[in-house]
């Protein structure tokens, strides 16, 4: 496939607007992120013939959704006057237990979440509100991507009608951190860490407002909080304690030296699956440097906010008393642990034991990292969250 003709913006604008019949996009404007993405992926990512046809879809389904979204906000204006309840927002690196954190709380009807298939598919056809359509759609998608990359499965639980990464809401905008796990794109990241995101988180909120606003369409339970996670917000607590200011985080801590080399490993597979000259090491340094600058914004928006802000959570105490974490979050955010909460929780470490995942195997070399490197770049995190507590629980 010709990279120069399918991942041309103008021609993707003008078959998006073809498809859907519909040309007014709302804000923040796609222009200029699409063109920088495009370029990008053109000039810097050596995509394969695979990936200049997913990156084609994945834009062509992007732009088709920004339409349909904005026109749906302008047939039903209800949809963005819909009160959003605070929120619980779950910041960490990838690989700290963020995913299954995320989903116990999510398993409680009286949080609202975004399952994977209202994050991937946000908008509705006409016909699908009850997202029958969507789910299908969802699941053959999962099945596909762990078909042509069976070792993601070890690094993350996909499960389409679980809840799942709101950056995947986010991205909707092309300003996020997603593309630069998807391609090698240096400009293009380079451009998006320079950004206010504040537009883009704006539109998360428009997006949650959407997908809330279909739940009670089909008669879902009135929640009284909403749950996100996405490592992505550690770089942003700012931003979303200026456009929720009643959110509540719950930080999850585990050693940098074990989550940035695996989290590697996730990002170089994914890579190599559209580009046949993804290099490990690239990948490595790219995503220690994100998660680095991310970290460091993370703990000094901590120190100008009010400490009870925040929940700190030990990724071990996630893994083997999940129930007693959620009882303390609980606690914090003043909601009373239930009968049917608790059976909810229970019910979904019975039927997702984290066992039955396969290993996850890497080395910190494979990936360009030495210990005594990452030591050094996460001093002040370790120091603050991981080295006080590394002594096994239950000894002084």
């Amino acid at each position: 496939m010709n990279a120069d003709l399918e991942l041309d913006p103008a021609r993707l604008i003008d078959e998006a607007r073809r498809e859907t019949g519909l040309r007014d996009f709302d804000e923040p404007a796609i222009g200029e992120p699409l063109e920088r993405l495009t370029r990008s992926l053109r000039t810097e990512a050596k995509l394969n013939a695979t990936g200049v046809y997913i990156w084609h879809a994945r834009l062509l389904n992007t732009l088709v959704t920004r339409l349909r979204a904005n026109d749906w906000f302008r047939r039903h204006p209800e949809i963005l006057e819909e009160r959003l309840p605070p929120a619980v927002v779950i910041v960490g690196l990838a690989r700290t237990g963020t995913t299954l954190l995320h989903r116990l709380l999510a398993a409680d009807s009286r949080f609202y979440s975004a399952a994977w298939w209202e994050c991937r598919f946000p908008v509705p056809a006409e016909g699908d509100v009850s997202g029958e359509q969507r789910k299908a759609a969802s699941k053959a998608e999962v099945a596909a991507i762990l078909q042509a990359q069976p070792e993601l499965a070890a690094i993350h639980p996909w499960d389409a009608l679980g809840a799942d990464e709101d950056i995947m809401l986010i991205d909707q905008t092309l300003l996020s951190t997603t593309a630069e796990s998807l391609a090698h794109i240096p400009r293009y990241r380079e451009w998006i860490h320079a950004q206010d995101l504040r537009p883009a988180y704006s539109y998360l909120l428009k997006l949650m407002q959407f997908l809330q606003w279909q739940k009670k369409q089909r008669g879902e339970p009135v929640a009284e909080r909403w749950v996100l996670k996405t490592p992505m917000h550690l770089g942003y607590v700012d931003v979303i304690t200026e456009l929720m200011p009643d959110a509540m985080f719950v930080q999850t801590h585990r050693d940098p030296i074990t989550t940035i080399p695996s989290f590697a490993s996730m990002v170089y597979g994914l890579w190599a699956g559209g580009s046949d000259v993804a290099h490990p090491h690239e990948a490595g340094r790219q995503w220690s440097e994100t998660f680095e600058e991310h970290l460091n914004k993370c703990m000094a928006d901590r120190a100008r906010l009010p400490r009870e802000r925040f929940i700190d959570v030990d990724f071990r105490d996630t893994v083997s008393r999940p129930l007693e974490v959620v009882e303390r979050i609980y606690r914090r955010i003043g909601l009373p642990m239930t009968p049917d909460a608790r059976r909810s929780i229970d019910e979904y470490m019975q039927t997702h034991p984290r066992e039955g995942r396969p290993k996850h195997e890497y080395t910190l070399e494979q990936f360009g990292f030495t210990q005594a490197d990452l030591e050094r770049r996460f001093q002040a995190y370790r120091e603050r969250h991981i080295l006080p507590f590394t002594a096994p629980k239950g000894k002084s």
